[in-house]
């Protein structure tokens, strides 16, 4: 078994839908990276009705929305529109120790993938700030699961993101990526 950390949002897709696809990518742990692990949209993937789906298809789940959450408490780590700067959240101790505990559980050989509402990993902070982060520090490239046979790698969800342009500038400093949103 490989060491591959996965993405995956779980958007407007249905439960069984979305099980079948962690399924298809062997995914043993699901860890939740929502900042509030509730959908109001999609009452299916509130913690406790997924926590209890999965169980029945032997995935263990657990909540990490605390340390690796797009959407912090923290009002210091939002631009003054109120989008987060994930080159701030990237800095701080509990996202660090987040991102030691994903790289510790992938280097254990656990099939994890990483889970948010977001279906799309180019508007999702998935690769915006966990997958940049686990490329800039570790040369990780998380993959994106994007279908029931299919995944992006990090690389061409960046590629994505920044319209081909890259994730540097020409004096080779990293361009400064935020939430799509405002909060």
């Amino acid at each position: 078994m490989d060491s591959t950390i996965y993405s995956i949002g779980h958007g407007s897709k249905p439960i069984d839908e979305f099980l079948e696809e962690l399924e298809a990518f062997g995914i043993a742990y699901l860890v939740d990276v929502r900042s509030r692990p509730y959908s109001k949209w999609n009452p299916d993937f509130n913690t406790e009705p997924l926590r209890r789906r999965l169980k029945e298809r032997r995935i263990v789940y657990g909540f990490m929305g605390d340390a690796l959450g797009g959407v912090p408490a923290d009002r210091a780590f939002y631009d003054a529109q109120g989008h987060i700067r994930y080159d701030a959240l990237k800095q701080s101790p509990l996202f660090g120790e987040g991102l030691e505990r994903i790289c510790k559980a992938a280097a254990q050989q656990h099939r994890i993938a990483l889970m948010c509402s977001e279906a799309d990993p180019a508007q999702c902070h998935r690769s915006k700030l966990i997958g940049a982060a686990l490329l800039e520090r570790y040369g990780l490239s998380i993959r994106h699961i994007v279908a029931r046979d299919r995944c992006k790698t990090q690389e061409e969800v960046m590629a994505e993101v920044t319209k081909g342009t890259g994730v540097v500038d020409l004096f080779g400093q990293s361009l400064p990526l935020t939430s799509k949103k405002s909060y």
